[in-house]
């Protein structure tokens, strides 16, 4: 039996809410769908996302288990993964290498105030 129809949201552990919120939607775009307070959780429950997509980030505080400045692995689509690596290096974000390889469609990683590590790929 097959208990599991997707993946919903992928937690990223961020120091302050507040500047993540400000870095996931206005510097890359992202929609904030919910911001709801969770005082048990230490914070406040923040998820963003793409456009119409089907799989949210939530902006978690990091802890002493849950620390901040890690791969997150996640993969961010783009429609032209060089004009955003260009756009992203213009506005002073830590953002990597442009990677493009023959068969592979364009990629490269960037890093929010926090150090985490997301990936950005051509769609």
């Amino acid at each position: 039996m097959n208990h599991f129809t997707g993946i919903r949201t992928v937690g990223v552990p961020v120091t302050d809410q507040d500047r993540a919120v400000t870095f996931y939607t206005e510097t890359l775009g992202l929609e904030l769908l919910m911001d709801a307070p969770l005082p048990q959780f230490g914070g406040r429950w923040i998820v963003v996302a793409p456009a119409d997509a089907a799989t949210s980030i939530a902006l978690v505080p990091a802890s002493e288990e849950n620390p901040a400045g890690v791969d997150t692995g996640i993969r961010l689509s783009s429609p032209d993964a060089p004009a955003a690596h260009k756009h992203f290096l213009a506005a002073g974000i830590d953002t990597g290498e442009l990677l493009e390889w023959p068969g592979v469609p364009p990629m490269f990683s960037l890093r929010d105030q926090d150090g985490n590590r997301l990936y950005v790929s051509q769609e």
